[in-house]
């Protein structure tokens, strides 16, 4: 049975762990080998959503299946470790809140982490006064976010590693 909570900082091991793993096999057939080793330099655990208190790890026993949340801050998408991060707080009646850093265990695949994640994330961003949300999705991703009603606003290529890396820009209103 799959349970969502909080994450806290005692997580970052497993899902740093969770994160290779998804990024490693999970971009395989949407993405070439070169565009996924260029990928880490934009992805990766980002702890403000951690501190934030507004990122989830779902789950199954003892075994992470995924990991995902929403940002109320500026930056759209990247890790600790990716350039151009701005930590400003976003105005709800201005702006969107971001989804940020979905990533689901190889094991765990098409098992609903990715909806719950999402559905807990759009709740809560909800809750804050926010009535859209906006994320960088992934090629791997884009098909579970259709599904779950968003919209593709643009198509672009990240440029921070060896090799550009496509993404979208997927939105979605929730209020």
């Amino acid at each position: 049975m799959l349970e969502l909570r909080i994450a806290t900082r005692d997580d970052r091991e497993a899902i740093a762990d969770l994160m290779e793993r998804s990024i490693a096999e999970l971009q395989r057939g949407f993405l070439t080998p070169e565009e996924i080793e260029s990928s880490r330099v934009a992805m990766g655990l980002d702890l403000t959503l951690i501190d934030d208190g507004t990122y989830f790890c779902v789950m199954e026993g003892d075994a992470l299946a995924g990991c995902g949340g929403w940002s109320r801050r500026a930056t759209l998408y990247g890790g600790d470790h990716s350039a151009g991060r701005d930590s400003r707080l976003l105005d709800p009646e201005k702006e969107r809140a971001r989804i940020r850093a979905m990533y689901t265990h190889p094991d765990h695949t098409r098992k609903g982490v990715g909806r719950m994640i999402l559905e807990a994330s759009e709740n809560a961003a909800r809750a804050e006064g926010f009535r859209e949300l906006e994320m960088a999705a992934t090629m791997s991703g884009k098909p579970l976010y259709f599904a779950c009603g968003y919209t593709v606003e643009s198509e672009w290529f990240d440029t921070h590693g060896a090799v550009p890396v496509p993404l979208a820009t997927m939105t979605k209103r929730i209020a």
